[in-house]
């Protein structure tokens, strides 16, 4: 990964969230440790990340912390990665609308009149709906999602296209898949199954899934997310044709096969099915992505496939918990 001279001083919101955190060290370990600030709102960082560089507590939908932080390190590169998921999002989902719009609107204003580098503004698989074709998901197409989380992003990623165009400021964003991880726990998602699955399995050798056996999402190991992001934000703005709403596709596997992948190295592995409300919203999301535009526009293309991506999330893991 290259790094682009013009990012000197990297703030990243939400830095204590499940992408945030690793996405901060691996700045951190490209940009130098004290040129990338974490931002959180309450929840307490880690060890790694707290002793690693600095750290801000502040809130995305107030302005007036932003800003503060922005001054205070001469920030000029922003990933804002601050979100209330799609699982919390339907539990909550004014708290949802605040965070995702307001937050989102804050950091663009403030990087408007502070003519900053770049932003990136992540969308994700929640911008899709029933009625999106749901295999090989068009870059362009139908965006009527049934949550909060979704509408926030269709919403976000037209709200980025418009501060590109009308006010010439480098916002990009990449639509997630589930994102998959060692490291941090998810927060809300309704993928989140795919991370509890290899906890329980290592643990309890039996997972309650709640969505159903044969339920197939678009999904990412996090090396791949982090590498995926970082390349984006790096690439030549001359190339880029899209800006906000990269598609952005590595993984897609069933409940059940991820279960039986599992069960090549944990053999007395058992899984139940329950599904609960997160199924409804899994229904509506597509099944497989065509990320074209991504490995056109800016060379995307995943390392991770099912099996690689397994046998590394129970080594990592199995040294972490046992």
């Amino acid at each position: 990964m290259g790094v682009s001279n013009d990012m000197k001083h990297v703030l990243v919101t939400g830095a204590v969230g499940q992408i945030g955190s690793e996405l901060t060290i691996e700045l951190r370990k490209l940009h130098g440790n004290e040129n990338v600030v974490a931002m959180g709102r309450k929840t307490k960082p880690g060890d790694q990340l707290a002793n690693s560089g600095p750290f801000e507590f502040g809130d995305v939908t107030d302005r007036a912390s932003l800003e503060r932080i922005i001054n205070a390190y001469d920030i000029d590169t922003v990933y804002h990665m601050a979100a209330i998921l799609s699982g919390a999002g339907e539990k909550n989902p004014q708290l949802a609308y605040d965070v995702n719009m307001n937050g989102l609107y804050n950091v663009l204003e403030v990087a408007r009149e502070k003519k900053l580098t770049r932003v990136l503004v992540p969308s994700s698989i929640a911008a899709f709906g029933p009625e999106t074709p749901k295999e090989n998901t068009p870059q362009e197409t139908v965006l009527r999602p049934t949550t909060m989380y979704g509408v926030t992003k269709v919403a976000g990623e037209l709200l980025a296209d418009y501060y590109f165009r009308r006010f010439q400021l480098d916002v990009r964003g990449l639509r997630y898949p589930g994102i998959i991880s060692s490291e941090t726990l998810p927060g809300g998602g309704t993928t989140d199954y795919a991370v509890e699955i290899f906890y329980e399995a290592i643990k309890h050798k039996k997972y309650r899934c709640f969505v159903r056996e044969d339920t197939v999402l678009p999904m990412m190991y996090m090396p791949d997310c982090i590498n995926a992001t970082i390349m984006l934000m790096n690439a030549d703005v001359k190339r880029l044709k899209h800006h906000s709403d990269f598609n952005l596709g590595a993984l897609s596997f069933s409940a059940g096969g991820l279960a039986s992948e599992i069960k090549k190295h944990i053999p007395e592995f058992k899984v139940t099915y329950e599904p609960d409300f997160r199924q409804a919203i899994a229904d509506s999301w597509p099944r497989t992505i065509d990320d074209s535009a991504a490995r056109k526009e800016w060379g995307w293309k995943p390392s991770y496939d099912l099996a690689r991506m397994t046998k590394d999330m129970i080594e990592k893991l199995s040294a972490k918990l046992l």
